[in-house]
């Protein structure tokens, strides 16, 4: 009894990350094609308050979840394009977050970042990134930093199956496995580089027989399962902090298409449908359910409504920036000269 009251709380903690990603993902979406839409509520049309570039994780969130259940406050983490979930996982403010979606000034960075270059230093969280394996070398050299320093934090890489095609990906991992640096790279494998189905651009066994060919310890692992996912991520991280870098390919899918306008009409809608029902959060509700735990799912959902309805709030009250705060954070050569 005491061992499965263990794994429900364990799994009801998970289901609460997945459950605000998700959340702030479906809102998000909604506020970036116009209106806000919110687990089946809808409002009024409006103009769109997410301009440029939107790309979702929907259907990816028990990556994040299991990964960042590991990680402490100063341990740091690197993400891609997608990377709302990683931020959220990682103990980002909601609020901010949406806030910096929106433009608003209040926002993690000031309205400067927008969703594909998001970042909050405050929590570890280094950056989303719009080029495709530019974190990896970011995390490769984050995780020197923290061993010349005397550090115990470790770093978190994710990147997309996409990635491991170029040449970052491979200049990343042997720099760690040389160096014997703290860091946990993870393979977000979700079949499918932008418009092109993965297995088509990708020769052999994918990124954990490219990781055990340089000697990285590496585990491939269901993606749509967040108990495995905590499960794998835990035994890693274990090893990494231990002074040892390691790799993770979680195999999920991603239910949207590439960004937040796109209908995905290129895929298999059989295909499609068939990862709907594989669902990560549906599969952790019929387990919690199984569990007793159903009640305490209602709870969570409903705490997730009220917290992204919050930030939608927030976010649209929230001041824009100053014309003159576009003159800060901008390098400076002094009197604009070469050196």
């Amino acid at each position: 009894m005491e061992m499965q009251a263990q794994r429900s709380q364990r799994l009801l903690q998970l289901y609460r990350t997945m459950a605000r990603i998700r959340a702030f993902e479906d809102a998000a979406e909604a506020a970036s094609q116009g209106g806000v839409q919110v687990w089946g509520m809808q409002a009024s049309a409006t103009p769109a308050k997410v301009r440029g570039p939107l790309h979702l994780s929907t259907g990816q969130e028990a990556v994040a979840a299991g990964v960042c259940s590991h990680l402490r406050r100063d341990d740091l983490l690197t993400s891609t394009h997608r990377g709302h979930g990683h931020t959220l996982a990682k103990g980002a403010d909601m609020t901010r977050m949406m806030c910096e979606l929106f433009g608003r000034a209040s926002g993690c960075n000031k309205g400067k970042g927008g969703s594909m270059h998001i970042a909050d230093f405050g929590v570890g969280m280094l950056g989303a990134n719009g080029v495709v394996a530019a974190g990896i070398p970011i995390a490769t050299g984050a995780a020197q930093a923290l061993k010349l320093q005397g550090r115990d934090a470790i770093v978190a890489c994710f990147f997309g199956d996409g990635a491991i095609n170029r040449g970052p990906f491979l200049e990343g991992l042997n720099w760690a496995q040389v160096y014997a640096l703290p860091v946990l790279f993870v393979c977000e494998d979700n079949r499918i580089a932008a418009t092109t189905p993965t297995r088509s651009l990708t020769a052999g066994d994918g990124a954990a027989a490219r990781a055990r060919a340089l000697g990285i310890e590496s585990r491939e692992v269901d993606g749509n399962d967040v108990e495995a996912v905590d499960r794998a991520a835990g035994e890693l991280v274990a090893r990494v902090r231990g002074g040892q870098p390691a790799l993770l390919h979680a195999i999920t899918y991603r239910i949207k298409g590439h960004v937040s306008v796109d209908p995905g009409a290129y895929r298999d809608a059989a295909e499609v449908e068939r990862a709907r029902q594989d669902d990560p959060l549906a599969r952790a509700r019929a387990r919690l359910g199984a569990l007793g735990e159903a009640a305490a799912v209602e709870r969570i959902d409903a705490e997730a409504r009220v917290e992204i309805a919050h930030a939608l709030a927030a976010a649209e009250a929230a001041p824009w920036p100053a014309p003159e705060a576009a003159f800060e954070d901008v390098i400076t050569t002094g009197a604009g000269q070469w050196r």
